[in-house]
């Protein structure tokens, strides 16, 4: 076997995963944010695409492959072109013809269903592929977990009717389930945005880890779980109250929130020393960069006590992207740290707690002052609502109302959506109906990162000492180590014939050079569960049977090795 153990740490590793799957010789580095399977690693890649397939088919999935170069046309057809942004991998030919890399291939099988279907008779369809994706990520990390090309599962739904597509939808959140389930994975799924995929509903399964680059929120009193890029905010109720005017106050040397809450109590403005942050509207101000438009400029309003979460405001903008705006002096209009809502020149976009009635202490759009009393729906008309401050443990949940948010990290490791018909009705996919006239199929698409599943296990199956693969996923089922005296390789050797006989798949440690000391660290961070040692009882025709994971050893008759572990 190419292999080769590393015992220093390598210095490229970040996460656990990382480190470990190269230290054990899973995989190589190519490439940034590209890795070489290495036979172990092709291995264990191998098993969980396996249970992948297993579970795609029990649901009726079928299997194709796509190529990954795909022609520009069909992804200007559907929009995409312009809407992945930079992270599309474009090239032309030596022609000049615009090509890119799929980083998902929903267009393709659009058009495969609209050339070979006709009938309602041919529905309900599913189709896969297991194929190798290609986004240009601008900060590849994490080995596996965030890479320019990684090994994706992706299928599609197609039916006639949108109770058909939540049939579909359902089915593939059960196998997913069994597939997770299957591989050792623990996860939680929660609601998530579509992004650059459209459509409507719209979940991801994540595996709880710390290194995770995805914040998901969890609710203390009921079951709501969600990215928080999809968290919705509770809306206050009317207090009731009646305010007065809006009053401009002079407040110099108040740019920031503190300095103005602090100068609010030492005043008592409308007869308060009780102001906190919370009381007042911090008004940002981003530039939304709209793919294939002019870019345009946008206010975005939000309570004092919390900042603008970029991530989240990419989401709602999507296929937009925001950055913050900073050249001041071309919008004499917009001044810098005393910015309201009220007469705006430019669209303002509000927190869901900017809620008709609620009043505000806020910037009054002129340089050292500020303006207390400002109510929504009196003094000001927010153009919408959009979910873009940062969400905090301890928030209220949305859905009970009674529960408050916990965040935890995690892996994505599979996103499912209801596309419906943005992809059909872009290539006109009609087929002929029971009741002869047309009819366009609803789509349904459905993620699994294969290879950042693998990764997913290291983070959550290991220990100080190395991996500890689920016995469904491992390389191998049995590790024979040869101490190396006495005949003990050879032993080995016969040992493994034996067990294959049995059903069981061997990794044998006949290496002759290295010392049983070395061989017992090398099984360990290897990750097999069960270790058989041909050592220093072999001559009495015993060997040591030993536990990866519990850490238990027995001595069991050479004789009944076999028998043994194959039961």
């Amino acid at each position: 076997m190419l292999l080769r153990t590393l015992r220093e740490e390598p210095a490229e590793a970040e996460v656990p995963s990382h480190r470990l799957l190269l230290r054990a010789g899973y995989i190589r580095r190519a490439a940034p944010g590209g890795y070489t399977w290495l036979p172990l690693g092709k291995l264990v890649l191998d098993r969980v695409t396996q249970i992948v397939r297993e579970e795609m088919a029990a649901i009726g999935g079928q299997e194709v492959a796509f190529p990954a170069l795909l022609p520009r046309e069909v992804y200007d057809i559907s929009g995409r072109w312009s809407e992945y942004g930079d992270d599309l991998f474009k090239l032309k030919d030596r022609r000049g013809s615009d090509f890119l890399l799929a980083p998902t291939h929903e267009e393709l099988f659009a058009l495969l269903v609209q050339d070979m279907t006709s009938s309602y008779r041919d529905y309900p369809l599913v189709l896969f592929q297991v194929q190798t994706k290609y986004r240009d990520e601008a900060r590849p990390r994490a080995g596996l977990l965030r890479g320019r090309e990684f090994l994706m599962k992706d299928s599609y739904s197609f039916d006639l009717t949108d109770e058909g597509l939540a049939e579909a939808y359902d089915r593939h959140r059960v196998a997913y389930q069994k597939i997770f389930e299957r591989l050792g994975l623990e996860h939680t799924i929660v609601a998530a945005m579509s992004g650059a995929m459209g459509g409507s509903a719209s979940e991801e399964f994540l595996a709880a880890a710390e290194v995770g680059e995805d914040t998901f929120v969890g609710c203390t009193k009921c079951d709501y779980a969600a990215n928080t890029e999809a968290v919705v905010t509770p809306v206050p109720s009317s207090d009731g109250r009646t305010h007065g005017p809006l009053t401009v106050h002079d407040t110099p040397a108040t740019p920031t929130i503190a300095s103005l809450v602090e100068l609010a109590n030492s005043r008592a403005l409308e007869g308060r020393t009780d102001w906190t942050a919370a009381d007042t509207l911090k008004n940002v101000v981003v530039t939304v960069h709209h793919p294939g438009k002019d870019n345009e400029l946008l206010v975005i309003g939000v309570p004092g006590d919390r900042e603008v979460d970029l991530k989240r405001l990419d989401a709602s903008l999507a296929p937009a992207t925001a950055t913050m705006f900073d050249d001041f002096t071309a919008r004499p209009d917009l001044v810098r740290g005393y910015i309201g809502p009220q007469s705006l020149a430019v669209r303002y976009l509000a927190d869901p707690r900017v809620a008709p009635g609620t009043a505000w202490l806020t910037g009054a759009n002129e340089a050292g002052r500020h303006a207390t009393s400002v109510v929504a729906g009196r003094d000001f008309t927010p153009d919408g609502t959009i979910e873009a401050a940062e969400v905090r443990a301890g928030d209220p949940c949305a859905q009970c109302g009674e529960g408050e948010l916990t965040i935890r990290r995690g892996i994505e490791l599979a996103h499912i959506f209801q596309l419906g018909r943005k992809y059909t009705d872009a290539f006109k996919v009609d087929v002929l109906g029971a009741n002869g006239k047309p009819v366009r199929p609803t789509m349904g698409s459905y993620g699994i990162g294969v290879s950042r599943a693998v990764a997913a296990i290291a983070e959550q199956h290991h220990d100080e000492r190395g991996i500890l693969w689920p016995d469904a996923v491992a390389p191998a089922d049995v590790h024979v180590i040869g101490a190396g005296k006495d005949g003990q390789i050879e032993a080995a050797l016969h040992l493994a014939t034996d067990l294959e006989t049995h059903g069981l798949r061997v990794l044998v440690d006949d290496r002759p050079q290295l010392s049983a000391g070395v061989k017992f660290t090398d099984s360990e961070l290897i990750g097999i569960r069960r270790i058989v040692v041909v050592g220093r009882r072999f001559a009495e025709g015993w060997v040591e049977v030993r536990d990866r994971r519990t850490g238990e050893r027995r001595d069991v008759p050479l004789t009944e090795v076999a028998q043994t572990l194959a039961g």
